[in-house]
């Protein structure tokens, strides 16, 4: 197969699939994972597809207000953003965890992927995977009732030991954040 027709299928591939792993796409070309490499090289020059943590996904069409949070207008640009990839390959910006979940939580079906920020490594993580602290002692200055994000349980465990408030996985954070909410829109708390 030509390097054309490869980069070709990769591209067919991630329409579907929306990001891939190098080593799953070597496997499928029966192919070395460095000319897989070579060949998202290409497309990435080309402004196709952009580099993962561990592979290759589509170039995200970022909409015109990617500084604005689309939930409740702010400043999105702080480390306590959320970007929730829709499955129309655009991009919705979140200024922080609470606004990222509501909205996820009203447009679920067009949600492709929700990446966070992990609050103590600034690094990015599938929102999905994480668990969220929400009402911490400690204040962010964002939206209210405020959730902190962690890529990783147990240190969310151990920051609760110091900050105090409630863990939970992504889909309890969502509901019980909806719950606190008591229907309304961002900012505006709701007693339970």
């Amino acid at each position: 197969m030509l390097p054309i027709e490869r980069q070709q299928q990769i591209l067919d591939w991630l329409e579907k699939e929306g990001a891939l792993k190098v080593s799953a796409i070597s496997s499928r070309l029966g192919i070395s994972e460095m000319t897989v490499y070579r060949d998202i090289q290409s497309l990435i020059e080309e402004q196709k597809v952009e580099k993962t943590s561990n592979g290759v996904a589509l170039k995200a069409a970022v909409s015109a207000t990617a500084d604005t949070c689309s939930y409740c207008f702010k400043k999105a640009g702080t480390r306590l953003a959320f970007q929730l990839i829709k499955t129309n390959h655009q991009v919705e910006q979140a200024c922080c965890a609470h606004c990222g979940l509501l909205r996820y939580r009203d447009i679920a079906d067009e949600v492709a992927y929700i990446i966070g920020k992990d609050y103590l490594t600034d690094t990015t993580f599938n929102a999905k995977m994480g668990t969220f602290l929400m009402n911490a002692e400690l204040k962010l200055n964002c939206c209210e009732p405020q959730l902190i994000a962690f890529a990783n349980s147990s240190q969310a465990d151990r920051f609760q030991l110091g900050f105090s408030g409630e863990s939970y996985p992504f889909e309890e954070a969502v509901e019980r954040l909806a719950k606190e909410m008591g229907g309304g829109h961002c900012c505006i708390k709701k007693e339970i």
